[in-house]
C-alpha cells in the first residue's frame, strides 16, 4: 500500500472517489459537512483512498517528514476537574502517581534528555483547573533556562484554562505553544466534563494566539461522540486556525467515569486522522495518546495523516519507546526530523 510515498500525485491517483476532497484541502478550500462526513462513513474498502487522499495533503505541506515529540508530567493528580476520560481528575479513583511541581532543574533535565532521544518538541503538563501566579513563574524560569542550553527545541505547555496575561509571560519566557485541546464538540461537551465549558478551552486557545504564540488543540476519538461531533470539532478547530493538532484515541483507564468504555477501533481511528488533514491541511497532525493501543499493527499507517507523534509515553500511560517508533517511522519510507542542537553550557536555574 505505501508504493506511492514518494509521488503525492501518484497518492491522488489512488485516492479514488476521494480525490476531490484532497483538492479541496490542496487549494485550502473547506469540505462541506456532507464531504467530511463521507470520510468517517467510509466502507473499509475504501479506507485505502481516503488514506491516500490524505497523505497527497500531508506529503504537499510537511513531505515525509515526522516530528517526535516528549510528554513531560510535571504534576500528578490533585485536580479538582471532572473530566470524564482522565486519570488525573477529581473523580478518578484510578491507580496513578500524584506529586506536586517537579523543580525547574527536573524539568530542564528532562528537556536535555529529550532533545537527546530525538524530540523536536517538548512540553510539560500539569494536572489543574488553570496555573497559579506561582505555577507561571515556575514554567517560566524552566523555559528560559531550556531555551539558553536548547534553542532549536520546540517548548510547549499545557497548564489548563489561562488568560491574556498569563499567556504573554509565558511567550515571554520563550514557551512558543500552548495546549489546550477542545476533547470534542460545544455540544457533546457536558456529557465529558460539568466543571468547565467548551467555551473556556477555545477562550484559552484565543488568548495564547493574542500572546503571540502558537495554538496546539485537538481531540480525543472515542469518548462516546456522533460523526457530526467529530465534523464539528473538525471545523472549529480550522476556524481557530490552530497550527499543533493532536488526535488523541480513548485508552480507557479503571477508575475514571469513562473506564468502561471500548476503545475505538482501528479503522475509525484512521478515518478521524484522514478527516483532521483534510479539514485542517496545514496544521502538524500529531497520533497521540491512545495510538499504540487502538490502532496496534497498524500504527504505520496513521503516518499517511499525521506528520507527528508522541515518544516515550503519555501522562499516566505508557507509550511506544523513542527506538521503536524511529524504527518503524524508517521502515515505511519516512523520515524523523533532526533534533535540535544543545549548546554548550548549562544555563543557570
Amino acid at each position: 500500500m505505501l508504493e506511492a510515498l514518494t509521488e503525492p500525485r501518484r497518492a491522488l491517483a489512488l485516492a479514488g472517489a476521494y480525490r476531490v476532497l484532497a483538492e479541496h484541502a490542496l487549494a485550502d478550500e473547506r469540505l462541506e459537512s456532507a464531504q467530511a462526513l463521507a470520510v468517517l462513513a467510509a466502507p473499509d474498502d475504501e479506507l485505502p483512498a481516503v488514506l491516500w487522499a490524505a497523505y497527497a495533503v500531508r506529503a504537499r505541506h510537511f513531505g515525509r517528514r515526522v516530528k517526535l515529540c516528549v510528554l513531560n508530567n510535571a504534576r500528578s493528580g490533585l485536580c479538582p476537574e471532572d473530566c470524564g476520560y482522565c486519570s488525573q481528575s477529581a473523580v478518578s479513583t484510578a491507580d496513578i502517581a500524584r506529586y506536586r511541581l517537579k523543580p525547574v532543574a527536573e524539568l530542564v533535565a528532562a528537556a536535555r534528555q529529550a532533545a537527546a532521544a530525538g524530540a523536536r518538541r517538548y512540553c510539560m503538563v500539569t494536572s489543574a483547573r488553570g496555573p497559579s501566579a506561582a505555577d507561571i513563574d515556575h514554567f517560566a524560569r524552566a523555559a528560559r533556562a531550556i531555551r539558553a542550553e536548547l534553542p532549536g527545541l520546540e517548548l510547549c505547555v499545557s497548564l489548563g484554562i489561562m488568560g491574556d496575561t498569563e499567556a504573554r509571560t509565558l511567550r515571554q519566557s520563550g514557551i512558543d505553544f500552548v495546549n489546550h485541546n477542545l476533547n470534542t464538540s460545544r455540544r457533546h461537551y457536558p456529557a465529558i466534563c460539568t466543571t468547565h465549558t467548551w467555551d473556556d478551552r477555545v477562550a484559552t486557545v484565543e488568548s495564547a494566539r493574542r500572546a503571540g504564540m502558537a495554538a496546539c488543540s485537538g481531540v480525543i476519538i472515542g469518548m462516546g461522540e456522533t460523526d457530526e461531533d467529530l465534523v464539528d470539532v473538525a471545523g472549529a478547530l480550522a476556524r481557530l486556525e490552530v497550527e499543533s493538532l493532536p488526535v488523541n484515541f480513548l485508552h480507557p483507564i479503571d477508575g475514571t467515569p469513562l473506564g468502561e468504555r471500548e476503545p475505538p477501533e482501528a479503522g475509525r481511528c484512521l478515518r478521524a486522522l484522514a478527516l483532521f488533514r483534510l479539514t485542517n491541511p496545514r496544521a502538524e497532525i500529531r497520533a497521540a495518546g491512545g495510538r499504540e493501543r487502538c490502532l496496534g499493527g497498524a500504527q504505520g499507517l496513521a503516518l499517511l495523516a499525521a506528520n507527528s507523534v508522541f515518544v516515550d509515553g503519555y501522562l499516566t500511560t505508557a507509550g511506544q519507546a523513542h527506538r521503536d517508533a524511529a524504527a518503524m517511522i524508517e521502515g515505511l519510507g519516512f523520515e524523523v526530523e533532526d533534533p535540535p542542537v544543545v549548546m554548550d553550557g548549562a544555563a543557570a536555574l
